[in-house]
Order: structure tokens, then C-alpha cells, then sequence
């Protein structure tokens, strides 16, 4: 495999294998995307050891995120190896593994400055709000994504983290993004000591939310999700408890019945746009299109978090309105707090609670898949199949 730089040719007879998007719920790996090459020379190319399928990947799955255009690799949550850098990088080398933020950061605009990496004014032309991120469509950047054999990292003196020689390569690939997300919501929650703590959503980003939340000095979690499989491992996992929103009726007046009807001092919302249990909401949302996707967990957290509460929400939302009660918010005075995760502003302390034991990442990994099988990864992942929780692709 020859890794080029513009302008050269290669005498490779084929193309590197990648995810390839050719519409909604169709994709396939095939040899059809050319080997990445150095662009800038801040860029890095990285051959993948891991990548993985987040939750976010099946909004562009499903055709949910605006621009997703047929051709595009997904893949937000990879690891590598590096294999060429650009003249002007240096803070790596040829042969080191590296773990890459999700986020595309310059590291030198207002915002990175402030360590707000999901926010960079520089990566992303197609927007004033999120920055750049790997693989999520052209109203992200228009990036190329790690569910390949190769990549190009840009700005690659900024993002991608050398990975400690003694940690296990899938605790650190899901150090890209599930751990920092699910740690900077109990974050933004401002989770105070012996608060009760509610997670909307027990995929991989609530199951890591829910463990995390004991971290800042929760006396209480409680998940509500309608899966019983990923109830079952959230409560084994994160030691909470997990009620289906199927069985206990209404779910405002179930958590305010369990919190003396005062609410909850903090709900975190990590569903976003697919969330399920409001028919109204599903079919303006997700089907029609008429708003950016279901805002049925973002109503519940606002309905049942405590007057003067906190809203964390790192649920996946599109870029236009939604229908959200924001009377509730501004009548019960609470706060929401929200954002993309700053991956690299977390990282030294995560990676040190990794290598010391607080925190198991690779204990949510169910599914590890070749690329090649990755129609079949997705499918399973999509469909809640055989209990899956987190896909890890290996190339």
C-alpha cells in the first residue's frame, strides 16, 4: 500500500478497502476510495488498528444528518498507526499508535484556545457552530472518516495522542469519543454530591454517562432507555438502576413519584434526534422531517429535572429547530448546558483513570467485526441484534 503526496502516482493496482455510503441504510466496503494522501503540511496519514460505529453514525445511517453525501466513509472513532506526516508536523513520527479525537481542531482560533476543540473556527467551512469531525457529513466538514484502512488526519500536531505503551488498544479507541462524551455530560451536569442523576438513553454514550456520574459524587443513577438487553448490562455496568419507559407509563411522573415529586437534581439527555416514546414527536421529527429529529428525551429531561436543575445534553441533534418546551425551561429556572465533547481537553485525566483502574471502556465493547463485514456490523447495531452495545471494526 503506497501513501502519496499530491501530485504523485501510485502503482497500486487497487484502492484502499473502506466503508462507502451510497444512501440511506445501503452501504458496503469496497476498494473504490483512493489512499488518502498529505494535503497540508500539518496533516498526518494513519493506517487504523481500530475504528468504531458510534450511535451518531446511524442518524447518517438512518438519513437523518442534511449532506450526507453517496461516496463518504463514516467513522469518528479510530486508532492508528502513523504512517507519513507533513513537513510541518511535529509532535509525531512515522510508527507511532495514536489515538485521534473525534474533534478536527486547529488549536489556535478563540475557541481552541479556550479548549473548546468541538468548537474550532477554522475546520469546518460548512458551519459557524461545530467544528470539524471525522466522517459526519459535508455540514461537519466534509471529512473522510477512519472506518477505512487509512487516513488523513489534519492538523495532526493538535489532535491525535500518542496511546500509552501499556493500555489495552480498545480502551483506547474508545477514548475518541464514548468515554469523553459520557464524562463531559456528568460534567456539564454539575452533578453535586449525593444527587440524583438521570440518563436519558443507555446506548454507549448513557451507559458511560450513568458510570461516570458516580465519579463526580452521584447518590443516585437512574437509565431510562426501552431495550431490556442494554438495561440488563447498564445496571451491571454501571451499578444503577434502569427502568423501560414501555413499563413504567409515563416517565416525568414515574421519576417525579421517585423523587418525592421534586425531580431530579440533574437528567442528562444522550439520545438526540432518534429517541423513541412520543408518536408526535417520531413522526414530525423522523419521518416528515418537519424538525431536527424526535426531541422526545430532551422534553422528558426538561419535564423531570428539579426546579433550578441542569440539563446536560449531548444527545445528537440537527442544525434546525426543534420542538422543545422552552417555557418549561424558563418557568422552572434550569439550566442547560451542551456541546460536542472537547476530547483532548479530557484526555490526561481519562487516560489516567483508565490506567488506574476507575474506568473499564473496553468492558461496553460487544462486537469486534472486520471492515469487510461492516454492512453487517451496522445492520446488527442498527436493529439491536445479539445484544450488541459497541461495534469495534478492525481492518
Amino acid at each position: 500500500m503506497f501513501h502519496l503526496r499530491a501530485g504523485q502516482v501510485s502503482d497500486n493496482p487497487f484502492h484502499m478497502l473502506a466503508m462507502n455510503y451510497r444512501g440511506p441504510y445501503r452501504i458496503r466496503a469496497d476498494r473504490h476510495k483512493p489512499d488518502p494522501e498529505i494535503l497540508h503540511p500539518g496533516d498526518a496519514i494513519i493506517r487504523v488498528t481500530r475504528s468504531c460505529i458510534c450511535g451518531s453514525d446511524l442518524h447518517l445511517y438512518h438519513g437523518l444528518v442534511p449532506d450526507t453525501r453517496v461516496g463518504t466513509t463514516f467513522g469518528h472513532e479510530f486508532t492508528g498507526v502513523v504512517m507519513d506526516v507533513g513537513n510541518d508536523v511535529k509532535n509525531l513520527k512515522p510508527g507511532d499508535h495514536v489515538l485521534v479525537p473525534f474533534n478536527i481542531a486547529c488549536g489556535s482560533c478563540p475557541f481552541c484556545r479556550q479548549e473548546l476543540y468541538g468548537n474550532c473556527h477554522e475546520s469546518n467551512a460548512e458551519a459557524s457552530a461545530a467544528g470539524g469531525i471525522f466522517g459526519y457529513s459535508h455540514t461537519a466538514g466534509g471529512f473522510d472518516g477512519g472506518q477505512a484502512e487509512y487516513v488523513r488526519v489534519p492538523y495532526a500536531d493538535v489532535g491525535p495522542v500518542k496511546i500509552p505503551e501499556n493500555m489495552d488498544p480498545d480502551d483506547a479507541v474508545l477514548l475518541t469519543d464514548v468515554l469523553p462524551t459520557g464524562y463531559q455530560a456528568a460534567e456539564m451536569a454539575g452533578i453535586k454530591k449525593g444527587d440524583t442523576v438521570v440518563v436519558f438513553g443507555a446506548g454507549p454514550i448513557g451507559i458511560m454517562a450513568a458510570k461516570c456520574a458516580w465519579l463526580f459524587g452521584a447518590g443516585r443513577v437512574i437509565v431510562i432507555d426501552h431495550v431490556e438487553y442494554r438495561l440488563d448490562f447498564v445496571r451491571t455496568y454501571a451499578q444503577c438502576e434502569a427502568y423501560n419507559f414501555k413499563s413504567i407509563g409515563d416517565p416525568v411522573l414515574f421519576l417525579k413519584k421517585a423523587t418525592d415529586y421534586y425531580g431530579a437534581d440533574v437528567c442528562i439527555d444522550a439520545v438526540g434526534c432518534e429517541a423513541e416514546g412520543s408518536a408526535i414527536q417520531t413522526f414530525t421529527g423522523r419521518r416528515l422531517l418537519m424538525q431536527a429529529g424526535s426531541a422526545t428525551a430532551l422534553n422528558w429531561a426538561i419535564n423531570s429535572v428539579k426546579k433550578g436543575g441542569i440539563v446536560s445534553v449531548v444527545g445528537v441533534y440537527g442544525p434546525t429547530m426543534n420542538l422543545v418546551a422552552i417555557g418549561n425551561v424558563v418557568n422552572k429556572g434550569i439550566t442547560i448546558r451542551a456541546n460536542q465533547a472537547s476530547v483532548k481537553r479530557l484526555l490526561p485525566k481519562l487516560i489516567s483513570h483508565v490506567e488506574n483502574g476507575f474506568i473499564d471502556p473496553k468492558g461496553i465493547i460487544t462486537h469486534k467485526i472486520p471492515l469487510e463485514e461492516v454492512a453487517y456490523a451496522y445492520r446488527i447495531f442498527s436493529s439491536k441484534l445479539d445484544n450488541c452495545i459497541k461495534t469495534v471494526l478492525v481492518p
